[in-house]
């Protein structure tokens, strides 16, 4: 390894170090030995030398002072004195050889500053940093919160929508009820971003109304989709959803109805552990025949995750708890003609990382260019069937569209709302954590708690009834945070 600190062709250095053994004179102990026009210092280092080149009218008191300090500097990068050893540190070396020595001349520093200078370190560069940091968790942090307040306000605007009565008989609900919960579940309407609105007439304005779709609300949607903007609209009756298609209402019902719902809601780690899993449950009665009003459930429970149940307090709960019979305290009355009634919910919550039904792995991991994302899911709950599986990565903005690298299943890639199906890598400008929370939903005709209706009779005679049964699992909150 050579470093020159003045003008010198490549041809004029390999000569002199080639110069340099033949001069030596072995067995006698000089540490220096001149030419016509050169003077060579050195000292020997176990199996190597370091050798300064320099003019016949130096200084040598000075050059040895100078040969000296750079045999000190080896040592602070070296752990041993060998030719491989100083290869792979040659560049450490040569940036602290400059610190010795500039322009030809040696400057007046020592081991100490040395050190110092090479490190490059700056308390001011420690400062800006650490404030930058703490700025960017800061933000991140206001953005989750923000972003969890958003989240809540929608599920409790959804729940006064389509929450099913739990109270009297002579509560009423619409008999779509199922198909309203699924799409108000899975589909949520978009929430565009704000746009520069053209200059209108003063006058009376129209307020957007929750739950009417305007004429603005129609020539915005019909704007984005003319940009190429993939549009989902909630269930109106204009435009099926796709969780209507998804799971559709039965056509032919009996004239004792019944419908098994349950919803999800689990929060999980992204390094693992569940921190939350709640599976609320419900069967609704619905009765359209008179003849059919006084009818007892047979109740089939083969759950055992150990869930609570709950009958309504109409419902005979001695003969529940005795038999698994849903029937009225007072067998002379008649269910309510032509409304829903809820007679028996459940609730199961745990927090058992083998419970979970769909076990969710992302795993970003830091590149030259920004992020490798590779995400997959696992079916645990064999029993199950999961249709419509989503999955949404959050990406961050302004950065354009992920590269695919390996791909099992479809994607689609939607500047406002991401959504990715399948198992999939890949790979976009970002840090690890602008990928979560990673939200999940899915639809199901087959219920989680293994609780049934598996027969229905009257009370007169026992005779059986003929009943139909519609049963949905869908998820109100599963995120991976």
């Amino acid at each position: 390894v050579s470093r020159q600190f003045v003008e010198m062709t490549r041809t004029r250095v390999e000569g002199l170090l080639a110069a340099f053994p033949k001069l030596m004179n072995t067995g006698k102990q000089h540490t220096f030995v001149e030419t016509e026009s050169v003077r060579y210092v050195y000292q020997p280092l176990e199996k190597l030398y370091m050798v300064l080149v320099t003019t016949k009218n130096s200084n040598i008191l000075e050059d040895l002072e100078t040969l000296r300090l750079f045999s000190r500097v080896i040592p602070e990068y070296c752990r041993v004195l060998e030719e491989s050893e100083i290869s792979e540190h040659c560049f450490d070396l040569i940036f602290a050889f400059d610190e010795i020595v500039a322009l030809g001349y040696r400057e007046n520093v020592n081991l100490a500053q040395i050190r110092t200078f090479t490190e490059m370190d700056s308390h001011e560069e420690k400062v800006f940093r650490a404030v930058r940091e703490t700025q960017e968790r800061e933000a991140k942090a206001e953005m989750r919160r923000k972003a969890k307040e958003l989240q809540q306000a929608r599920r409790d605007a959804e729940r006064g929508k389509k929450s099913p009565g739990f109270g009297g008989f002579g509560s009423s609900s619409s008999s779509s009820s199922s198909t309203a919960i699924i799409t108000d579940t899975l589909i949520e309407p978009e929430k565009p971003k704000p746009t520069p609105a053209p200059a209108r007439p003063s006058g009376p304005s129209k307020a957007l109304k929750l739950g009417a779709r305007g004429k603005e609300v129609d020539d915005f949607v019909d704007k984005l989709k003319s940009e190429g903007e993939n549009i989902i609209l909630p269930n109106t009756g204009k435009r099926p959803s796709d969780a209507t298609k998804s799971l559709p209402a039965p056509v032919n019902t009996e004239s004792v109805h019944l419908r098994v719902e349950e919803k999800i809601t689990l929060t999980c780690g992204r390094d693992g552990g569940l921190q939350n899993m709640e599976v609320l449950g419900m069967i609704t009665l619905r009765v359209s025949d008179d003849k059919n009003g006084r009818i007892r459930l047979l109740i089939n429970n083969n759950d055992k995750r150990g869930v609570q149940l709950q009958t309504h307090p109409n419902v005979d709960k001695k003969l529940f708890t005795a038999d698994s019979i849903i029937g009225l305290k007072n067998p002379d009355k008649s269910f309510p003609l032509n409304n829903d009634v809820g007679v028996l919910k459940w609730r199961l919550q745990s927090t058992d990382e083998s419970l979970i039904p769909l076990t969710i792995n992302c795993w970003p991991s830091e590149s030259g260019s920004g992020c490798d994302v590779n995400i997959e899911y696992e079916l645990q709950e064999d029993s199950l069937e999961l249709n419509d599986v989503v999955i949404s990565i959050p990406i961050p903005s302004g950065v354009g569209a992920p590269v695919i690298g390996d791909l099992d299943g479809e994607y689609r890639h939607d500047s406002r709302r991401n959504n990715k199906t399948g198992s999939l890598e890949f790979s976009i400008a970002g840090q690890p954590n602008d990928f979560f929370p990673v939200n999940v939903s899915f639809v199901s005709k087959g219920n989680y708690c293994d609780i049934q209706v598996s027969k229905v009779y009257q009370v007169d005679g026992n005779s059986p009834v003929r009943f139909s049964t519609e049963t949905s699992f869908v998820v109100d909150k599963y995120e991976i945070l």
